[in-house]
């Protein structure tokens, strides 16, 4: 199989079998993306993760989209693209032609009672593993913490938290190009 169908294979398989979309998605990916298929490094996935979600869009789109474009340019961003939202979009049709069928039934309301848990081990999961890969410690993981307290407890914007982040990063990245 070609490249493009590599990449179309990959990411259809991605967007099929992960329940929950966005986060859910993260421990297929990393499988796929960076273990078996070795088109990232770890530490170059945890990259394209946080460009991916500062951009605008479902993140696991714009990982495809930079998967694809870093192997095969803008057609591979395409391919890998359609890969990622052709189940999402498929499973959604079927769901809105069938829904009404089945909203009121007690079984279909346990088995997406059953799954919810299911989906938060999924984004739990890499959280974990990825922070162990890239070296995370107590250390470093002071300022995601104190970020997401300054978000949940004190109501600030995330806007300010990135730009603050941003311009200290600068200041100590300079820091260490001097020394």
């Amino acid at each position: 199989m070609n490249l493009y169908g590599q990449l179309f294979y990959t990411f259809t398989k991605i967007g099929l079998f992960t329940i929950g979309g966005g986060y859910a998605m993260l421990p297929l990916m990393v499988k796929e993306i960076v273990e078996r298929k070795h088109w990232f490094e770890p530490k170059e996935f945890v990259d394209a993760l946080a460009i991916s979600q500062s951009l605008p869009g479902i993140f696991s789109v714009n990982i495809s989209i930079l998967t694809g474009y870093k192997l095969k340019g803008y057609r591979g961003s395409i391919v890998a693209t359609s890969g990622t939202i052709l189940p999402s979009f498929l499973i959604i049709l079927l769901i809105a032609v069938f829904f009404r069928q089945f909203s009121e039934n007690i079984y279909v309301a346990k088995i997406f009672n059953a799954v919810r848990p299911a989906a938060v081990a999924l984004i739990a999961v890499p959280v974990f593993t990825t922070a162990k890969g890239i070296g995370i410690n107590l250390k470093t993981i002071i300022i995601p913490v104190a970020a997401a307290v300054l978000i949940w407890y004190w109501g600030v914007s995330p806007v300010y938290i990135i730009l603050v982040a941003a311009v200290i990063g600068s200041v100590f990245r300079n820091k260490r190009v001097d020394k």
